[in-house]
């Protein structure tokens, strides 16, 4: 892989900026008082990112597409997570769509690198 370092993928660089979002979104608003679904959407979108760098910093293949499976699955968490909290109003519509859209963008980036990785 071309990659040195972690921070200069740009799924790891994505999955970062969507981390600090959720953060803030979470800072106001009904979702800052439903402190379950707030540390859970805070732990998920935390995962991805760090899952990218733990596979990464492995620096052996097979470790590093067991961490983006890992992300990439912590990547749906995510997703039904923040349709939870659309549905129930801490999030609205517009917001729910681009963050999603953002998150599956993330998924396909990670699938790809999954397959470029895998390929003989």
């Amino acid at each position: 892989m071309k990659t040195a370092r972690f921070e200069d993928l740009a799924i790891w660089q994505e999955s970062t900026t969507l981390a600090i979002e959720i953060y803030k979104i979470s800072l106001s608003g009904e979702l800052s008082k439903d402190f379950g679904l707030r540390d859970q959407l805070r732990k998920t979108v935390i995962s991805i990112p760090s899952n990218l760098a733990e596979g990464k910093e492995r620096e052996t293949l097979k470790e590093f597409i067991r961490f983006l499976y890992i992300a990439k699955g912590s990547a749906g968490e995510l997703r039904t997570q923040l349709n939870i909290a659309n549905q129930i109003g801490y999030i609205d519509n517009t917001k729910y769509t681009e963050l999603n859209q953002r998150i599956e963008k993330i998924s396909g980036m990670i699938g790809n690198l999954i397959k470029v990785i895998k390929k003989p």
